[in-house]
């Protein structure tokens, strides 16, 4: 067998229809052709990942925010795989004009039962060009989810609570509801940390221990614009109200169950190094009527007779 024989051989084998997709034959050749447009599809997202990777180094002339970064290079990479999806589509010999009832069967399903997978696409898409949520954001969510963002997808992101649990939340509930974004454009928040002390204490020496726990833990802020400051905010059943009010860093912000304890623990040493009682409940017993009788026992008491 000669060489141009088994290059015919090959050549049939290649253009062999293997099944028919309407009036389109699918051959060999047309799926290694398809498998080389998703390989150039991964490479170009590759190439354009460490492009847009350079534009972030801080000896460039333009640069771009991890934020700006993350969001054109998802953006970039629906493009592209969009894009490549058509070529493929068109060089399986497909006729594209055909979409348009695929549309319509698609509009259709989104009416039945896709309404939500569509609707957490397009938020998706609006997360991602508005930049209101970032990677490495810390939210609070109305439905209760506390924690980092993590991952920003085209259908839904995810989102670490500081207990190291990825929770998946669809992208609509962003964008339909209440969404609090604690490291959104600024870097220090201010928060209250409520503690009482007794009645009868001295205001100005509980209001220095508050400042001297405030300036104990590492992460409060102190400046001429952000002071850490002690209020009187009540007066309870048993004890005068304070809160301690401070800024604290990103760090501390991102950990806010941790955030309370240390400053309530910095609270306690100072306050037990002034002398000044923390109180418990204190209840007044009235009797309307009768006679109660109080036996004191002591250990030392001498035997009745």
């Amino acid at each position: 067998m000669d060489f141009l024989q088994w290059l015919d051989q090959v050549t049939q084998l290649l253009t062999h229809p293997l099944l028919s997709v309407g009036k389109t034959d699918i051959t060999v050749s047309r799926i290694i052709a398809l498998i080389g447009f998703l390989v150039l599809a991964r490479v170009l997202v590759a190439i354009i990942d460490r492009g847009l990777l350079r534009l972030a180094r801080p000896d460039r002339t333009v640069t771009l925010s991890k934020s700006g970064i993350y969001a054109l290079s998802r953006i970039m990479r629906y493009t592209v795989w969009g894009i490549v999806a058509f070529m493929g589509i068109d060089y399986l010999g497909i006729n594209l004009s055909h979409l348009a009832l695929v549309g319509g069967a698609i509009g259709v399903g989104i009416g039945f039962g896709l309404q939500n997978i569509f609707s957490n696409f397009i938020s998706g898409i609006v997360l991602l060009l508005e930049q209101t949520l970032k990677v490495g954001d810390f939210v609070d969510l109305q439905s209760g989810v506390v924690g980092r963002v993590s991952e920003i997808s085209i259908r839904y992101t995810r989102v670490t609570t500081n207990d190291s649990v990825d929770v998946i939340v669809p992208n609509s509930e962003f964008i339909n509801g209440r969404v609090t974004n604690w490291t959104f454009d600024n870097e220090n928040r201010r928060i209250h940390v409520p503690f009482g002390a007794a009645y009868g204490c001295e205001k100005e020496l509980v209001r220095e221990a508050g400042l001297a726990a405030a300036a104990s833990v590492e992460g409060t802020v102190s400046n001429a614009t952000h002071k850490s400051d002690v209020w009187l905010v009540g007066f309870g059943d048993s004890s005068l109200n304070f809160e301690l009010v401070i800024w604290v860093d990103e760090d501390l912000v991102k950990t806010p169950a941790r955030t309370q304890a240390l400053y309530l623990w910095a609270l306690e040493t100072e306050l037990s190094a002034r002398n000044i009682e923390i109180p418990f409940p204190q209840r007044d017993l009235h009797i309307r009527s009768g006679v109660l009788r109080i036996a004191n026992e002591s250990s030392d008491a001498e035997p009745a007779a």
